[in-house]
């Protein structure tokens, strides 16, 4: 994969990420971390379900605001009992693959209001938007691995382990 070529924070590579996202999965619709910002600003839109598809150790770190976590492996049908499938749903994972992968199955399991958010929560934290971790605001993001970490401003990218 490309991301391998580089060595420092792109921004360049972080939108070659959300062009494979999109070509890869052309059925999903992806939503710009500013329309996501402006859809929770709005006080006469009720709020979309925020769907977090990482790891444990990735979401304790930081996540959106009233983010769900879940599996990235969850079954779509596991899902129709936890909200209505009409129901708005906004996914994100690091960069947008996994959740791009959970959008597809959600769509096909009959969710009709499904939608990935673009460049995830890299481009989310990169934009310097609002973070939490364990009820107060969070300033960095696990990196998912060494190489997709890069994808993060140094300053946002939590120390961890791989």
């Amino acid at each position: 994969m490309a991301i391998a070529l580089f060595s420092g924070f792109s921004a360049t590579a972080l939108e070659a990420m959300k062009q494979l996202v999109r070509s890869k999965f052309p059925k999903v619709r992806q939503l710009s971390t500013e329309e996501l910002a402006r859809w929770l600003a709005d006080t006469n839109s009720p709020a979309p379900i925020l769907l977090d598809v990482r790891k444990p150790e990735e979401f304790a770190v930081s996540h959106l605001p009233d983010a769900k976590r879940i599996e990235p492996s969850v079954k779509a049908a596991d899902l129709i009992p936890t909200f209505p499938t009409n129901r708005p749903v906004v996914v994100y994972c690091s960069v947008g693959y996994r959740s791009s992968e959970l959008a597809t199955r959600l769509l096909e399991a009959g969710f009709t209001n499904v939608c990935n958010l673009e460049g995830s929560i890299f481009q989310w934290a990169n934009e310097d938007r609002p973070l939490v971790a364990n009820g107060k605001p969070a300033a960095t993001v696990h990196g998912y691995n060494e190489t997709f970490g890069k994808l993060l401003k140094p300053e946002r990218r939590a120390t961890v382990k791989d």
